[in-house]
C-alpha cells in the first residue's frame, strides 16, 4: 500500500482516499525480498522480508478499485475465512492420527483406546472438533449471504485456531514421546498452527475486534 500523490483526484494528501494499492513487479528497481531462514513452522514454504526503496511505479500500477483501507482489510476477512476451515483440517488430521494411534498400540494386553483416560481425550478432541466445524459451516452460510461481519470471521478464526492446537496438543500427549517423530504429523500441526494463531491478525486483535462489536467502543489504542 501506498499514497498516490499526483493520481489524488482532490481528495489530498493523507486523505482516506489517498491510501492506494499497488502492484510492485518482481526487478522493479528499490524493490528486494531477503530470505527469512531459521523458521521453526510453516517450512513448505518461503518467506521473506520486503524492501521498498524509492520504487519508481507507473500509473498503470495502481489497483484501479482499491481507495482506503477497505481493501486491504477485505482481503484480511477472506483470509481469516479461509483459516477458520483450514483448522479444522489440521485438527481433523491429529484427530484420526490418534484414534489410530489409540486403536494399535498395545499396553498391558490391550490397546490403549480402552483407557479410560485415552477415551476422554479423543471425546474432548472430538467435542471440540465438531463445535468448529459447526462455526465454520454457519459463517459460509451467512458469507454466501452476504452478511457475514469482520467479527463473526474474528469469532471463527480465533476459536477454530485455539480448538486445532489444543487438538493437536492432546494428540502429541497421546502419542507419548514417538509424537515428536516426523513419521507423525500432530507436532508439525501444532508448530504450524502456532504461527497461524498470530498471522492474519493475532488472538489480541481479534478479541478487540469481538469487544468494538460487543460494545460499540472501539480500544484498539
Amino acid at each position: 500500500m501506498g499514497q498516490a500523490r499526483s493520481w489524488d483526484e482532490g481528495k489530498g494528501v493523507g486523505g482516506q482516499e489517498s491510501i492506494r494499492g499497488f502492484l510492485v513487479e518482481k526487478g522493479t528497481p528499490g524493490f528486494r525480498a531477503e530470505l527469512i531462514d531459521g523458521k521453526m513452522s510453516l517450512r513448505a514454504a518461503y518467506t521473506c522480508r520486503l524492501f521498498f526503496d524509492n520504487c519508481p511505479l507507473r500509473e498503470d500500477r495502481m489497483l484501479p478499485n482499491s481507495k482506503g483501507l477497505k481493501s486491504a482489510l477485505s482481503c484480511l476477512n477472506h483470509a481469516r475465512y479461509g483459516i477458520a476451515w483450514g483448522a479444522i483440517g489440521a485438527g481433523i488430521a491429529c484427530f484420526e492420527e490418534a484414534r489410530d494411534y489409540a486403536m494399535t498400540r498395545v499396553q498391558f494386553e490391550r490397546p490403549i483406546g480402552s483407557f479410560q483416560l485415552t477415551q476422554r481425550k479423543l471425546a474432548n478432541m472430538l467435542t471440540e472438533l465438531t463445535k468448529a466445524q459447526l462455526v465454520a459451516q454457519r459463517l459460509a452460510q451467512l458469507k454466501d449471504a452476504g452478511t457475514a461481519s469482520p467479527a463473526q470471521i474474528s469469532l471463527a478464526k480465533r476459536n477454530n485456531i485455539a480448538a486445532a492446537i489444543e487438538i493437536a496438543r492432546m494428540t502429541r500427549d497421546l502419542l507419548g514421546g514417538v509424537g515428536i517423530l516426523d513419521r507423525y504429523s500432530c507436532f508439525r500441526h501444532m508448530n504450524n498452527l502456532e504461527s497461524v494463531k498470530t498471522y492474519e491478525g493475532t488472538e489480541d486483535m481479534h478479541l478487540l475486534i469481538l469487544g468494538h462489536a460487543i460494545t460499540g467502543i472501539p480500544a484498539f489504542a
